[in-house]
């Protein structure tokens, strides 16, 4: 197993990850990137081609394009990535949960409230393969209903559960987000092996420092300033609802949630509803 990361540092502060089964020469892709224009309403592709020049450079399948949730900070490459390489886009089933809540506000003919626009969804504690190697979903919801991590030998993809120990946790105040829910997330992640190597979805280093991309449960457990061995969780309810009061929503949100909903296929005009955030 090889894992290569790639940051988006100019913009998003995206970690996306390809998995490579060096025997088989099959790859995934972890939350890929669609860079956007909000201004002029452009899209394009200098995060995603990155990826796809590395797995056409290194003569590779794409078989699965993965998310971790439904991205309110940035659009996702995966339509792109299916057209150019192939591949299926999975994600948590839970998607239809928030497809519930969004697909009223968007009236998108397209975004079908089962998930049929993605190839596959995941069910807690469901397994498949990249090439030869066993991959675990677990469910992870708090953020989003949505949010799954993946376990791939002793490599774990959060998304946005958890970051690194100095930025802590995702929000949850976004619909159906539930800081009790991440709590009890994190609090299963923290039952894996402690040498397990964590690889988040965001980060947000200081001028100039360079990204903690890839931890572990250990580090985490004793260092992640929103969730660690000995926080509280009622405390840790608290100090989220205190600290997301009145803040700012991502500045893509409606256009990333309008793209991704749709599993990453951009229409013809992304909408923008009004007053309803």
């Amino acid at each position: 197993m090889k894992v290569e990361f790639f940051f988006d540092a100019k913009r998003t502060k995206t970690a996306s990850y390809i998995i490579l089964d060096e025997g088989t020469k099959k790859c995934a892709v972890i939350d890929s990137v669609l860079d956007y224009d909000q201004a002029s309403g452009k899209t394009y592709t200098e995060n995603a081609d990155n990826l796809v020049n590395y797995i056409l450079q290194n003569n590779l399948e794409l078989e699965w394009i993965l998310e971790t949730h439904v991205h309110a900070d940035h659009l996702s490459a995966s339509q792109y990535l299916k057209q150019r390489l192939g591949g299926k886009i999975a994600i948590g089933a839970n998607i239809t949960k928030v497809l519930a809540y969004w697909q009223p506000i968007f009236q998108e003919e397209q975004m079908n409230l089962d998930g049929s626009q993605f190839d596959k969804l995941w069910q807690d504690g469901e397994s498949f393969k990249i090439g030869n190697l066993e991959v675990r979903v677990i469910a992870t919801p708090g953020h989003t209903p949505a949010c799954v991590s993946y376990l791939i030998d002793d490599y774990l993809f959060t998304g946005d559960t958890v970051f690194s120990p100095l930025v802590g946790t995702a929000r949850t105040d976004f619909p159906g987000g539930s800081s009790a829910e991440l709590f009890d997330s994190v609090q299963k992640l923290y039952t894996l092996p402690p040498q397990t190597k964590v690889c988040v979805g965001h980060e947000y280093p200081e001028s100039n420092a360079q990204p903690v991309i890839i931890t572990t449960i250990k580090e985490q457990m004793l260092n992640n300033c929103s969730i660690n061995k000995n926080t509280d969780k009622q405390e840790y309810i608290a100090r989220m609802k205190a600290k997301q009061v009145d803040k700012p929503v991502p500045q893509l949100i409606l256009p990333a949630l309008h793209v991704n909903l749709l599993a990453g296929k951009v229409p013809q005009f992304i909408k923008i509803p009004v007053n309803k955030l």
